[in-house]
């Protein structure tokens, strides 16, 4: 027997985008997890058991991004920028990474300038990243004034 067709609602390499799902979420989840105690003795295990919790996040890092790679999937730029490109750690503002809005523009006076600048607690690296702000038109391509319209013109006399 032949299947039926469908109406195309279905999604291509949905165990892909499930498996990539699935990655991110555990490497979030073991880069931001803890493991809280009050004993002091335990305290040294605590120290080792976060560095290894920590280094499981960055090895699912890795291989997010490298499943995404292999089946040529492209990750949305939010997931990119979320994973350290030089460590494959997870950048979590204030935790894992600091995060910074740099213009060096002539005194910050142009607002497309932007850049935030993300650097990497674990490897000391920055990345840099436009921010998405609009750019003014250029001058040639600006409306021009002409006599006809009288809001342009002084209106002195």
């Amino acid at each position: 027997m032949a299947k039926a067709k469908s109406g195309g609602s279905g999604v291509q390499n949905k165990a892909i985008y499930s498996r990539l799902s699935f990655l991110q979420q555990a490497a979030v989840f073991l880069s931001t997890a803890t493991l809280e105690t009050d004993s002091v003795k335990i305290l040294e295990l605590k120290k080792d058991q976060d560095a290894t919790l920590q280094g499981a996040g960055r090895r699912l890092a890795a291989d997010l991004r490298a499943v995404s790679l292999k089946s040529r999937i492209r990750l949305n730029p939010a997931v990119k920028q979320s994973i350290c490109k030089f460590c494959d750690s997870i950048l979590i503002d204030g935790e894992s990474c600091t995060s910074e809005i740099e213009n060096n523009s002539k005194g910050g006076r142009k607002p497309w300038a932007d850049v935030l600048v993300r650097k990497c607690h674990t490897c000391g690296k920055e990345r840099r990243y436009p921010v998405c702000t609009k750019r003014p038109k250029r001058k040639t391509e600006r409306p021009v004034a002409t006599p006809d319209q009288p809001d342009m013109m002084d209106q002195t006399g």
